[in-house]
């Protein structure tokens, strides 16, 4: 925050402004706010009408949300992370057989992790890299 000095507060910095809303006063700021920090969208409001508001970074709206509730779907259904668990664990061990039935399932379960990861990335809207 800048340090604003004046004849009012003399050497010392101005102090943050706080302000009280109710829950659904602070759902519908946020919602106005369209994925914009809070202390931006309201300096916006009060001072410049006609600024250009700079959105934050990690609020992505969902492009697909079909997509999106499709993935999170399998992985609600799937048990993945206890598989992997169990694989890691046969594996420390030295019990972890290598066959081809073996290497056939490790090669499927990675190419339904590739798939829920293209759907998440389409889901959201992003590029792969």
């Amino acid at each position: 925050m800048a340090s604003c000095k004046d004849e009012f507060n003399g050497a010392k910095p101005l102090s943050p402004f706080s302000i009280r809303f109710t829950k659904e006063e602070r759902q519908q700021l946020e919602y106005m706010a369209q994925g914009t920090s809070l202390g931006e969208y309201i300096r916006s409001c009060i001072f410049n009408e006609n600024s250009v508001i700079r959105r934050t970074k990690g609020r992505f709206p969902v492009k697909d949300e079909q997509a999106l509730s499709q993935l999170l779907g399998m992985l609600g259904q799937s048990r993945i992370p206890n598989n992997i668990n169990q694989l890691a664990k046969a594996a420390n061990t030295g019990s972890l057989p290598v066959n081809p039935d073996t290497e056939k399932q490790l090669h499927e379960a990675y190419q339904a992790v590739l798939w829920m990861r293209r759907q998440l990335i389409q889901a959201l809207g992003l590029k792969a890299r």
